[in-house]
């Protein structure tokens, strides 16, 4: 284990506490379901930054029945001695904002903190929260409300600790030192819902066992008995190998590993790609700790030498060998989406946290130039060696490459005779569709509607000034097994892309969508879920930037109609059914006529408009990526090609459907 000092000198204050309640958003990005899980991942993080520095071996979380979550590790604990502010160390790290150990590269090497905001903020948005600390033989206990100190720093027992600490934290009694923290989130700042979930929490956790090799991350839920263990020992390689499980490898995965020291700090950066069966890219990266959903300057480093080393070993030269590798590529001018077809990969960095630059405190991107040219030259220097080394690799993928910029061609040709008859430039709408008056994209909706009889109501029960309708006849492409060609000259989706006014591949421009809520209506039954997931694989696949921005919606249209004594209740399952005529009397029940609706076409424009378009009156469910990867995974498995990992999840998950069979 590292030498180090650990101490309250490492403890640095930059300024005070009280803006966070005011605006949360600020520090946690929002306050609804993804805001209150980044509480716990900002003090689980905490604790896997010990495990990168080599303190820490094992974390433990835990969700209680009263609401609460607690983290434990055996990592070297926090400060508790005096800091020169006068209180603990300890204090001065859960109730002060830019308060940590994150600033001085003799405390951490690479952690996923950076503004030693995430315990404070964690504190601050919390109704309670206790902390106690190991040090050798000693155990320190403070407890906070809404962030103020309930009591100075205090020791207490052993037999005190363990009446405090929950018997899944006990480990802490079998280490040296270690820190465990519990909260409960405060519901005045969480209005929206303060139920962890379980599964979101699990991605998360297992996410970073991948990263950080060699550490135990235990996860137990209490409220159901549920519980998760993750141990990893090949890091990234086993995360993309978990990420491709269910595509078709064109080779053996590419690891490049190194460290670039051409500025005043070390830069560490691992790499893991593979090129597969798919017409879809899949990368994510990261940066110490952090899952960077919007990339940064890693992953451009990354993208950079990829399509320098390919563009160059395509093109190459004067000797046969090289002649022949780059037979034919003269022809084409490559883009960086043939490039990357079909590419899976991690990319990940390492770097002090006193110069880590993210864009804000959720660290969804980096923005260090320094990284840049630091990926750059590992992936430059690994992949050329490795594509020397392994011939059969390199041919395998510049044909995945020839094909996609063939593929690419036909769709411009394709994409290109559709415009000259007017339609992909917006200079003539597809006569499917009734257009709204509203031209202004915000306050403009686009409703894909199933059917024509559907279609039909919508539009009579619509407001025109600002509802637009597009029916579907039925089925449309399985985008995730199609080309952008076959996709454009599928009739059903060309009017769609037409009627979005944006573009679609190498033209799209998400800042043409002509409507800012594009919303998904189809029956309440099986054939509706697929229409549903139809579009919603396009949109991911295709259109991913709109669905990132939260500009899809789902419709929640009823399944019933309940009319008693001149009254009309619409009701959205069965459960919500039995739930209301379980209230009505014996009286009521004999009276009571229920009308199932096996199709919007069975309402009529007035029942449209109230139940499932008016926005006063309606429910829609915005569709957004919590986390790419999964999400990836999922639509692999459920529209791919290979039907024993489909037919084994919908087998899984048969029971949580929520569809009336």
């Amino acid at each position: 284990m590292p030498e180090q000092t650990y101490s309250a000198k490492d403890i640095t204050v930059l300024e005070g506490l009280e803006p966070v309640r005011k605006r949360p958003g600020m520090y946690i990005g929002s306050t609804d379901e993804r805001g209150l899980h980044h509480l716990l991942i900002e003090i689980a993080d905490n604790s896997l930054d010990e495990a990168i520095g080599g303190y820490a071996k094992n974390i433990f979380v835990c969700l209680h029945q009263d609401g609460s979550v607690s983290i434990s590790d055996d990592g070297r604990g926090i400060p508790t001695d005096k800091h020169v502010s006068g209180v603990s160390a300890l204090e001065v790290a859960m109730t002060k904002l830019h308060a940590g150990g994150k600033f001085s590269d003799s405390a951490y090497k690479a952690s996923g903190g950076l503004h030693g905001v995430g315990a404070s903020v964690v504190n601050a948005l919390s109704t309670h929260m206790d902390v106690v600390v190991r040090h050798g033989n000693d155990f320190f206990i403070q407890s906070y409300k809404t962030g103020t100190p309930d009591f100075s720093v205090k020791t207490i027992t052993t037999d005190e600790a363990k009446k405090i600490l929950p018997t899944y934290h006990h480990n802490l009694f079998n280490t040296n030192s270690g820190t465990f923290t519990r909260f409960w989130p405060d519901a005045s700042i969480f209005k929206l819902t303060t139920e962890f979930i379980y599964s979101n929490i699990k991605n998360k956790l297992q996410e970073r066992a991948y990263l950080v090799a060699g550490v135990y991350i235990h996860l137990y839920d209490e409220r159901t008995d549920k519980q998760a263990n993750f141990y990893f020992e090949s890091g990234i390689r086993s995360l993309l190998s978990h990420n491709n499980k269910h595509k078709k490898g064109l080779h053996e995965p590419i690891y490049m590993t190194g460290t670039a020291t051409d500025n005043s700090y070390p830069i560490g950066v691992e790499v893991v790609m593979q090129y597969t069966d798919t017409y879809t890219d899949s990368i994510e990266s990261f940066a110490n700790t952090i899952n960077t959903y919007d990339g940064g300057t890693h992953l451009t480093g990354f993208k950079t030498a990829l399509s320098k080393v390919l563009k160059n070993y395509l093109t190459a030269g004067e000797d046969s060998d090289k002649d022949k590798k780059g037979k034919g590529s003269k022809d084409i001018d490559f883009t960086p989406d043939d490039l990357k077809e079909g590419l899976s990969g991690v990319v990940w960095i390492k770097m002090s946290s006193s110069e880590i630059q993210f864009e804000s405190q959720t660290k969804t991107k980096i923005n260090n130039p320094e990284v840049q040219s630091a990926v750059y030259q590992v992936v430059k220097k690994g992949l050329e060696e490795y594509l020397e080394e392994h011939p059969s690799t390199a041919q395998a993928i510049i044909a995945k490459v020839f094909l996609a910029a063939k593929a690419r061609m036909a769709a411009k040709a394709a994409r290109e005779a559709v415009v000259r008859k007017g339609a992909l430039e917006g200079l003539t709408l597809p006569g499917k569709l009734a257009d709204c008056q509203e031209k202004d994209p915000a306050r403009s909706e686009l409703f894909i509607v199933e059917g024509d009889s559907a279609g039909g109501s919508a539009k009579q029960g619509r407001d025109r000034a600002h509802q637009a309708i597009l029916p579907l006849g039925g089925k449309i492409l399985n985008t995730e097994r199609a080309r952008l060609d076959k996709i454009i000259e599928f009739e059903e989706l060309k009017d769609l892309i037409v009627a979005m006014g944006m573009g679609i591949g190498e033209t799209l421009d998400a800042a043409k969508l002509r409507y800012h809520r594009v919303i998904i209506m189809t029956d309440a039954d099986v054939d509706g879920a697929h229409i549903a997931t139809l579009l919603l694989t396009f949109f991911f696949r295709h259109t991913k930037p709109i669905v990132e921005a939260g500009h899809i919606y789902l419709a929640l249209p009823p399944l019933y109609k309940i009319a008693h004594d001149g009254k009309e209740t619409y009701v959205y399952s069965d459960i919500e059914k039995d739930s209301y005529i379980s209230t009505l009397t014996p009286a009521q029940k004999l009276k009571v006529n229920i009308q199932r609706y096996k199709g919007l076409g069975e309402m009529n424009p007035e029942q449209l408009w109230d139940t499932t378009m008016n926005p006063e009156t309606r429910t829609l469910k915005q569709v957004s990526i919590e986390d790419a990867a999964k999400a990836d995974e999922v639509f692999t498995t459920l529209m791919g090609a290979e039907v024993a990992p489909r037919k084994k999840f919908i087998q899984t998950h048969a029971t949580s459907a929520n569809l009336d069979i």
